[in-house]
C-alpha cells in the first residue's frame, strides 16, 4: 500500500470540499427542502399561536381567580363587621338590663331600708 504525497492529499482534499459545496447547492436549491422548512415555520407559527391563547387564558382565569378572591375577602370583612356590630349591640342591651335590674333592686332596698326606718321613728315616737 502506498502512501499519498502532499499534492495527492491536497487535490484530494480539493475535491471532497467541491463535492460537499455541490451537495450543499443540491440541498439548498431542493424545492422539497424549502417545502418542508415552510411546513416547519408553518407549525412552529401555530404552536407559538397555541401557547399565547393557553397563556392569556391562564391569565384570564388568574385575574377571575383574584376577583372572585377579592369579592370573597369583601363579603368576609362585610360578615365579621355585621358580627361584631350585632354581639356589640347584645352586650349594650345586656349591660341596659343589668343596669336597670340594678336601679330596681336598689331602690327596692331604698324602700326597705326607708320602711325599717320609719318604723323606728314610729316607735320612738310612740316612747317604747
Amino acid at each position: 500500500m502506498r502512501t499519498p504525497n502532499f499534492a495527492e492529499r491536497l487535490s484530494m482534499a480539493n475535491a471532497a470540499k467541491k463535492a460537499q459545496l455541490e451537495r450543499a447547492k443540491r440541498t439548498a436549491d431542493d424545492p422539497e427542502r424549502a417545502n418542508r422548512l415552510k411546513a416547519r415555520e408553518e407549525l412552529i407559527a401555530a404552536r407559538n399561536y397555541r401557547i399565547a391563547e393557553r397563556e392569556a387564558a391562564r391569565r384570564a382565569a388568574q385575574e377571575r381567580e383574584a376577583a372572585e378572591l377579592a369579592s370573597r375577602q369583601a363579603a368576609e370583612a362585610a360578615a365579621r363587621e355585621a358580627e361584631r356590630q350585632a354581639r356589640e349591640e347584645a352586650e349594650a342591651r345586656r349591660l341596659a338590663e343589668q343596669t336597670k335590674r340594678e336601679a330596681a333592686e336598689a331602690a327596692e332596698r331604698e324602700a326597705i331600708l326607708a320602711a325599717r326606718r320609719g318604723g323606728r321613728k314610729k316607735k320612738k315616737r310612740r316612747g317604747h
